[in-house]
């Protein structure tokens, strides 16, 4: 710390020299060298910034509009090239799916054209079974109506022969019983 003595001092020659003992910016006898060089660093901020800085910053804003206008086509040109591949793979699965419905469609007629033609042939076979079948029947029928004329010729001629205690003749039962069959 300055002594009170020293302070007073230095008061006391600002006072002489016409000094307020204030701010210097206040002191009316210094402006004129102030204008001066408010003037000139005026000069050089202005020169600096409308020839350096503003430039500089406005190029740069231009630049990233660039960059950012760029990034926009991009982006819609990737997404028009997106859509265009979207809709051509759409296309190309429509394609498939109908490709896929015609193999499903062939393979279902055929397996209906094999499953006919094995239907046929059971059909088929199955009537040859029946018709031997029928075959079967039919002369078990004739040898059973066969021995069934016999049995009734038969009992025809017991009947008779004790009923009337003669023998009937064979020929003569065979006779009357195909006239009450016809």
């Amino acid at each position: 710390m300055a002594d009170p003595a020293t302070a007073a001092a230095a008061a006391a020659d600002a006072a002489e020299k016409g000094g307020s003992g204030g701010l210097p910016q206040f002191d009316v006898s210094q402006w004129p060298g102030q204008m001066v060089w408010a003037t000139i660093i005026f000069v050089v901020l202005y020169l600096l910034f409308s020839r350096v800085f503003v430039p500089a910053v406005a190029s740069t804003i231009d630049a990233r509009e660039d960059k950012i206008s760029g990034d926009i086509g991009d982006a819609k040109r990737a997404r028009d090239k997106a859509k265009a591949e979207l809709d051509a793979a759409a296309g190309e699965l429509a394609a498939a799916r109908a490709r896929a419905q015609k193999v499903a469609l062939d393979a279902q007629s055929d397996a209906k054209a094999a499953a006919a033609a094995r239907q046929a042939q059971e059909e088929a076979k199955l009537a040859e079974t029946l018709a031997a079948a029928e075959a079967r029947i039919a002369t078990a029928r004739a040898e059973a109506m066969g021995h069934v004329r016999a049995i009734a010729v038969e009992t025809a001629q017991a009947m008779i022969a004790r009923l009337t205690g003669a023998e009937a003749d064979v020929a003569e039962v065979e006779r009357a019983l195909g006239a009450a069959a016809s």
